[in-house]
């Protein structure tokens, strides 16, 4: 065979040829034309690696094809499905089987198909001479598909059958004419250099047996079979003609069916089936014919129904939009996206159709349960509440509808308490309680009360508010309560006469709430921002009490519990806000212990620790209203302090607490038992009904419900929420108690001073006592810090350390940056200490240090960073610290100018918040001389003073002795 010359004439020719064992394939060739334009004998089979030479020869379509037919190639075939490497003959000699053709012969039919839809509209197709020469006669590809008509002949004895094939409205006389079946799917057929296909995808075997045979006969004996398993199956896909039974064509309206399948303790299943008249068909998108054979007699009848195959598509895609997926890629069963928890999957499902099942019904659809031994209620689910009011309690008639089932909603409390889904309804079948009634209605029972009927405490209120607000339950309730949801219309009470001072309009609101709580007999919690003022509104609503029970000759004595840090800071605010208030400060080892003289008392002011002590002689003692400030003191249900405070007795209660809740959802639980017992539940449930779940689980659910149960007793406005209200910036003095044994070292320290400076004063050698003087009045202020500012041998503690540290506390948990000032370095290392054993991070600045730039700049960008230590020589100048909202100051400075640039650090153009300024006195030292002074001095200080020393020149001997007094 000589090899084509791609420089001379030549022209590609697809040859249809039979491969011995792989059956029909097309081969492309190069045929070299002699000099008339005709084929010569030179041919050369064409692949795409050897294409490349023939380019100029080829169109972009004749590359295609080839690239296509390279894939019908025997050695390509063989390495593909066969995987390993080996030669043409040794495979067909030892390998290739009928398995194998089965594999292949589809994939190659396929690639067929593909070249000959090219080849009918742009090439010729040539059949292949017996020699191997590709262009023995041209074929044509038949311009459009043929049809095939079956035709059934039924007589007494046997059934024949045959089909006829028309091509363009003519019958073609097929049969004994040499015909071939090129491919089986789809057919194609070779007949007289025609290549014919066929509409309705009809299969090549199907042809074959009348190649060379005119009919097909089926024996009376075996025809039942044949019709069920042939004959129907050929009426639903192609045209059949018949003799001696019956062929109709049936119409329906179809009806989408949902069949429940329950599987316990697994995933419970929905399958999606379609009835048509009185025929069922699962989910199937091929079959737009089906047919069922129905004998009667002697006679046999094919029914043809018709389906919609488009509409059964959607009907299944519009549950996969709702929320439903497929169980697996080969069925067409359905399951919920998210079936739940291990116990809830076999209940997921039938919850959902209970749910959905108004809407499911609206859009045609039929519910029904595949059959088992359980027999399950489909229904809408509704419950009707009717709510009356007693003195203290609400009485709650409630009646659930399962369907037209009504039943006591009080008989499922067990049922939802356990977590029980199936309650069995009166005819015997099974009704599923909701998954959102478990965690709604939970909460109800646990807190209920009453065996006949459900009670709530007046306090439940907010439960109610809850239910009300939801769709499924229709209450309605007293106008007045109705008012604890939005307490802005709680009616204004009139202030005391006898207080001191204004209220801004947010204290004025909380001073009015108190009130409504009383009228109610609720326990509140106030929870407003440090430094909102919860002393001043407290002390109002104190100050009314007792101008209204000496209205009403009602004697009461009130008790506030605090930290001992406290103490004095609520004496010296009632002494500026309501100086007619009588209050006893029951606190220090000398107290008196006798209770009795409380009664002469309008409030009695004590400590947590004193509280404990002297619980057994307190608990006795009826109080009128029992206040504990910083009340997150009790959020350890197993602590002294909580037992101490519960078991105290009195008519009304309420908590004051910036941060009620400080690690944990449960410290609520304490707090709020206090004020109104039982408002939570027990703590077991309310650990595992809400402290659980908001915590590990995040269920915003369950956070949103204790929100509506808890919302009416606590009022909380934070200081951005008032800020329009406050000044620019709130300067408020903290009184600190030294500790027993700094109090002691103070003393001792205070004696030798002054017995020498004194004695100096009168023999006339003062004036070389200056810098002694200077040195005595600085350890005496060290000492009202911290004794560890002298001593680093001092173990104990510190009053006025306890006290900024716990204030500190509170400010860093509402989020909040703070400026901590102090003129001592060694008092910012104290706090140094403390910030880094509590991994509270901070930023420092005293005179030594260097890169100031970027420390400032770190402490105003970092969110994290809310602690900023200065040392006053360092800080007073040039610092803009805007992003801090509160400052404290450690200790008082000689010159109050000092002081005041110390707080322009926060408090300068920039600042869009409100500045709080807290300065820390030690009570009974040298601090609140040098206080008294300052103001005393302030003229002065502001027009000449600017050094210490220049202070102090500034003191006369009076203002000496006074300090060392």
């Amino acid at each position: 065979m000589l090899r084509v010359d791609s420089s001379k004439p030549c022209k590609i020719v697809y040859s249809l040829c039979k491969h011995e064992f792989l059956g029909y394939v097309i081969e492309p060739h190069m045929v070299q034309l002699n000099p008339q334009g005709d084929f010569s004998l030179t041919y050369q089979r064409l692949f795409s690696h050897t294409a490349k030479e023939f380019a100029r020869h080829l169109s972009e379509t004749d590359l295609k094809i080839i690239k296509i037919l390279d894939e019908t190639e025997q050695d390509y075939i063989i390495k593909k499905y066969h995987k390993k490497q080996i030669r043409p003959l040794e495979f067909f000699s030892k390998f290739f089987d009928e398995k194998f053709y089965d594999t292949v012969r589809p994939k190659i039919e396929k690639k067929l198909t593909e070249v000959l839809s090219i080849l009918a509209i742009t090439d010729s197709l040539y059949l292949m001479g017996k020699d191997g020469w590709p262009a023995e006669r041209e074929i044509e590809i038949a311009a459009e598909p043929a049809t095939i008509l079956f035709h059934f002949r039924r007589n007494e004895t046997e059934t024949r059958y045959f089909p006829t094939i028309k091509y363009q409205g003519m019958r073609i006389d097929f049969m004994f004419k040499e015909a071939q079946v090129v491919s089986n799917q789809p057919a194609w057929l070779l007949l007289n250099d025609v290549l014919y296909f066929f509409e309705q995808d009809i299969e090549g075997k199907k042809l074959q047996p009348f190649l060379n045979k005119r009919f097909i006969t089926i024996p009376k004996t075996t025809e039942g079979a044949y019709f069920e398993k042939f004959v129907a199956p050929l009426i639903e896909k192609y045209h059949v003609y018949a003799e001696g039974f019956e062929i109709k064509t049936e119409k329906h309206e179809p009806v989408a069916i949902l069949k429940i399948i329950y599987v316990e303790g697994g995933i419970s299943q929905l399958q999606l089936y379609f009835r048509y008249g009185s025929y069922a068909f699962a989910m199937d998108n091929e079959r737009k014919v089906t047919v069922r054979v129905h004998k009667i007699e002697d006679n046999y009848i094919f029914t043809r129904i018709k389906r919609n195959t488009d509409w059964e598509k959607s009907k299944f895609n519009e549950l996969l939009k709702s929320g439903l997926k497929k169980t697996s890629a080969l069925f067409h069963n359905l399951e919920l996206h998210d079936p739940g928890e291990q116990e809830d999957k076999s209940y997921g499902l039938l919850n959902w159709v209970n749910e959905h099942l108004e809407e499911l019904r609206e859009k045609g659809y039929e519910v029904e349960q595949a059959t088992g031994t359980k027999r399950f209620l489909f229904a809408t689910n509704k419950i009707d509440f009717e709510v009356s009011e007693n003195n203290d309690w609400f009485d709650i008639n409630a009646i659930v509808y399962f369907g037209n089932h009504p039943i006591p909603f009080l008989a499922l409390k067990q049922h939802i308490l356990q977590k029980k889904r199936e309650f069995i309804l009166p005819d015997g079948s099974i009704a599923i309680i909701p998954d959102k009634w478990l965690s709604k209605y939970g909460t109800l029972f646990s807190l209920s009360e009453g065996s006949k009927s459900l009670k709530l405490k007046k306090h439940h209120i907010g439960l109610l508010n809850d239910l009300s607000e939801d769709s499924i339950t229709n209450i309605t309730l007293n106008r007045k309560l109705q008012k604890l949801n939005d307490f802005e219309n709680i009616s204004d009470i009139q202030m005391p006469e006898h207080f001191k001072g204004d209220l801004r309009s947010y204290q004025k609101a909380g001073y009015n709430w108190f009130s409504f709580l009383r009228e109610y007999n609720f326990g509140g919690c106030l929870a407003d921002d440090m430094g909102l003022g919860k002393t001043i509104q407290t002390l109002a609503l104190l100050q009314k009490q007792k101008e209204d029970n000496e209205k009403n000759a009602t004697p009461g004595t009130s008790l506030i519990i605090m930290p001992t840090s406290l103490i004095y800071n609520w004496l010296n605010e009632a002494k500026k806000f309501t100086p007619k208030l009588k209050i006893l400060s029951h606190t220090g080892s000398s107290r008196n212990k006798d209770v009795s003289q409380f009664i002469r008392y309008d409030v009695v002011i004590t400590t947590y620790g004193i509280t404990r002590v002297d619980i057994a002689l307190m608990k006795d003692f009826y109080f009128n209203y029992i206040i504990l400030d910083e009340s997150q003191n009790i959020k350890n249900p197993s602590s002294k302090s909580f037992k101490s405070v519960r078991s105290l007795k009195s008519k009304h209660r309420l908590i004051l607490s910036g941060t009620p809740v400080e690690n944990s959802v449960g410290d609520l639980w304490t707090q709020l038992t206090f004020l109104n017992p039982g408002l939570l539940g027990t703590q077991a449930f309310f650990n595992e009904e809400y402290v659980q779940a908001i915590e590990k689980k995040k269920d915003e659910e369950k956070a949103r419900k204790l929100q509506a149960i808890i919302k009416p007793f606590v009022l909380r406005r934070t200081k951005e929420q008032v800020a329009e209200e406050l000044p620019a910036k709130t300067e408020q003095v903290f009184y600190c108690d030294m500790s027993e044994d700094q109090a002691s070292y103070y003393e001792k320290t205070k004696s030798a001073y002054r017995n020498d400076l004194l004695s100096s004063m009168d023999d006339g050698t003062y004036a070389k006592k200056q810098v002694q003087l200077l040195q005595g009045l600085t350890a005496l202020r060290q000492l009202a810090n911290h004794p560890l500012m002298i001593d680093d041998t001092y173990t104990s503690d510190s009053g006025k350390f306890e006290s900024i540290v716990h204030t500190l506390d509170n400010v860093l948990k509402g989020g909040h940056k703070v400026l901590i000032f102090s003129q001592f370095v060694k008092h910012l290392s104290i706090f140094k200490r403390h910030l880094e054993n509590e991994h509270i991070p901070y930023a420092y600045l005293d005179g030594s240090t260097k890169n100031r730039g970027e420390i400032v700049a770190e402490f105003q960008q970092d969110k994290n960073l809310k602690v900023f230590l200065i040392s006053i020589k360092a800080g007073g100048v040039g610092l803009n610290l805007t992003q801090a909202d509160y400052v404290f100051i450690l200790d008082p400075w000689w010159n109050p100018a000092v002081e005041q640039q110390a707080i322009d650090r926060t408090h300068r153009i920039g600042q869009d918040k409100k500045v709080f300024i807290y300065k820390f006195i030690t009570r009974d030292t040298v601090e609140e001389k040098i206080l008294s002074l300052q103001n005393r001095k302030k003229r002065l200080a502001s027009s000449l003073i600017t050094t210490e020393e220049s202070f102090f020149k500034s003191l006369s001997k009076e203002d000496i002795r006074e300090l060392l007094n």
